[in-house]
């Protein structure tokens, strides 16, 4: 089932985006036309369709994990997903997902330093069973996170 959003359900989620922790009052405000009830009743609805989840986003370097690096990985055939789910079960895995084309698999992977990531990939991922290459792109910074993705435009349905 896709989930009908307008134009006031997706300056709500822009808000929560933007501050997670923004009360319904500030964004009844915001928004305008619209009350902090009508605001919760909105947001109960969105959750509940699982449109959005409430999750705390941790940023790795705070907390001692500076080094963040893309790992693509080559997966022996009918392997994939156990492969992938056993990599999901890492602490320094932050990200699983099973992708097209020359890679199988593609994770990002966060560390103290650049030693740390070396040995992770090298002696971690590279003997798992399965796995038959990875190659491994250190991302210096984050222009755009997934958890600041918004709702295009194009995707509201008309005004509310």
């Amino acid at each position: 089932m896709i989930t009908k959003l307008d134009r006031i359900d997706k300056q709500i989620l822009d808000l929560l985006t933007e501050d997670g922790r923004m009360s319904c009052a500030v964004i009844a405000r915001r928004v305008g036309k619209i009350s902090e009830r009508a605001v919760r009743y909105r947001l109960e609805r969105m959750l509940a369709e699982k449109v959005f989840v409430v999750s705390a986003v941790i940023d790795p370097a705070v907390i001692g994990y500076p080094v963040i690096a893309d790992v693509f990985v080559e997966i022996e055939p009918g392997l994939v997903n156990e492969v992938a789910n056993r990599l999901a079960t890492f602490d320094q895995v932050t990200y699983v997902a099973c992708s097209t084309g020359d890679r199988d698999i593609s994770i990002q992977v966060v560390a103290r330093d650049n030693r740390e990531l070396y040995d992770f990939v090298s002696n971690v991922l590279g003997r798992i069973t399965g796995v038959r290459r990875t190659t491994t792109s250190i991302v210096p910074f984050i222009v755009k996170d997934d958890a600041r993705w918004r709702i295009p435009d194009a995707l509201v349905n008309g005004d509310a």
